[in-house]
């Protein structure tokens, strides 16, 4: 029967998760599969999974449970294995890889960092700080007849946008970086211009503390949103 893997752990680690459900419309009691330094996290499965809400929580539901006794290699939502056998082949294989991380990740968590800014807001403040965009503004509200107008304010507010948004990201990078063992930028999306995973010491305090006192909006507008406590999905490659 295939198996779905939510994680790998050290063999220590005690895994207590006989009250945890599973993935999949069965919800079969997540169970354990061990080398003799490894153990994976598994339940079997009878159906293909999807990302459905059900399933997603399950998945997490597992994480947290495991996080509660130490750090584990959280894989992502989706990963399965033929069965008990094609699982045990991959930690075998990978056993020095996965031990590494072991170590590395060990006593962390997760935090992960957006920001942006809204883009009327930005808007507002280019045409406040810079004189030639709010010129060609007033020409173009005026009624200025003369195509280029909108094509030069365009261009202008583009390349303040992205210098404003590099700047805000670069000044954020550097008072959150340090806060964690190791951190990891990711591809910003939308609005955002800041996505960043923090590995940070699950006790110390100061730490956590201060990266709650940056979320929120600040005075410039910009929204720093903050989520965690996480396993530690951004380090285990």
């Amino acid at each position: 029967m295939a198996v779905y893997v939510y994680a790998v752990t050290s063999r220590d680690h005690p895994c207590r998760i006989d009250e945890t459900a599973g993935v999949g419309s069965g919800g079969s009691t997540p169970r354990i599969v061990s080398t003799d330094r490894l153990r994976a996290v598994v339940s079997d499965i009878d159906e293909e999974i999807r990302p459905k809400r059900r399933d997603v929580a399950a998945h997490q539901a597992v994480q947290e449970r495991l996080m509660k006794d130490g750090t584990p290699l959280p894989l992502r939502f989706g990963y399965t294995a033929d069965d008990d056998q094609a699982v045990l082949r991959v930690l075998k294989d990978m056993e020095a890889a996965y031990l590494d991380v072991l170590e590395r990740v060990s006593g962390c968590v997760e935090y992960h960092v957006k920001a942006s800014m809204a883009e009327d807001l930005m808007l507002r403040r280019i045409l406040d700080d810079l004189p030639g965009a709010r010129s060609l503004n007033e020409e173009i509200l005026g009624g200025s007849p003369d195509p280029r107008l909108p094509l030069e304010l365009g261009r202008m507010v583009s390349t303040e946008v992205e210098l404003r948004r590099a700047q805000a990201a670069e000044e954020l990078s550097r008072s959150l970086a340090p806060l964690g063992r190791e951190h990891v930028f990711h591809t910003a999306a939308g609005d955002d211009f800041l996505a960043l995973s923090l590995l940070v010491d699950r006790e110390d305090d100061e730490a956590a503390k201060a990266l709650r006192e940056q979320e929120g909006t600040r005075a410039d507008g910009v929204e720093v949103r903050l989520t965690g406590p996480l396993p530690p999905y951004s380090f285990v490659s």
